[in-house]
């Protein structure tokens, strides 16, 4: 079977700390035919020496970004110079799981699916939470509505049925407005595997109050979505119900002997 190009996502900001063992779980992938698309936010910390002995691989691609636009912008430039029939999203401190493209593509190819995430692991500060993180098996537009069940560095979506994806410039949940383009196309189905860890710092955690967080989903449905501010408001209501839904219901405890 021919092996069909995956082009990686990765927005940079400041992760000169992180991004070179990112890079190094994506160069570790038994599925070798992707390209990978780093698009730096105008970083003022040396990621951009971490990154340039990385570039004697071809496959690795480093663009910029004219000037400090946010997460959204730089995932909208990556995508427009994505070639791949396959779109894969990694941050550039985040890990994959060396055979998380091969399942993955595998499993989309065997179920004729468009677009599925995986289940991944929280590492906090160093440390490796106790839970696998899931979510539904099947996640339609209603399901989307309620809460983003899919982690960002777990998504991956057939670009030629999907077409080109360009999403609103929102500071926030740029990438759950990513998936309300994709699934107009296709649901969004889940492959039961832990293939991803999700890495959070002391500097890149979801900070600020409550109360800004609830703003940033309000501005999702209202700047992003379009939607009008009595549909914004209750839709960030019901989000939030989920959210607290999920706490309970998308977390599977590891077993250790």
């Amino acid at each position: 079977m021919i092996k069909e190009l995956v082009s990686i996502i990765m927005p940079s900001y400041n992760t000169a700390q992180y991004i070179g063992e990112t890079i190094g779980s994506v160069l570790a992938q038994t599925y070798t035919n992707w390209e990978l698309i780093i698009v730096d936010d105008c970083s003022t910390d040396h990621t951009e020496e971490v990154v340039q002995p990385f570039l004697v691989d071809k496959r690795i691609r480093f663009l910029k970004n004219p000037k400090n636009s946010g997460a959204a912008i730089a995932r909208n430039y990556a995508l427009r110079e994505a070639q791949g029939k396959w779109i894969a999203f990694l941050d550039s401190d985040d890990i994959w799981f060396p055979e998380k493209l091969e399942k993955q593509i595998a499993f989309m190819q065997r179920n004729g699916y468009h677009f599925s995430y995986t289940d991944y692991r929280i590492c906090l500060n160093g440390v490796y939470q106790p839970y696998v993180h899931i979510g539904p098996n099947k996640v339609g537009k209603i399901m989307l509505y309620h809460y983003c069940w899919m982690g960002c560095l777990t998504v991956m979506y057939d670009a030629e049925y999907v077409g080109l994806v360009q999403i609103a410039d929102i500071k926030k949940n740029n990438d759950y407005a990513m998936w309300f383009e994709v699934i107009k196309k296709s649901p969004c189905y889940r492959l039961p595997i832990c293939l991803a860890y999700y890495c959070k710092h002391e500097n890149s955690l979801s900070s600020g109050s409550k109360m800004k967080l609830i703003r940033h989903h309000y501005i999702l449905y209202k700047d992003a979505l379009k939607k009008g501010t009595v549909t914004a408001v209750l839709l960030t209501m019901n989000n939030l119900f989920w959210g607290i839904l999920k706490k309970f219901l998308c977390k599977k405890k590891i077993r250790t002997n």
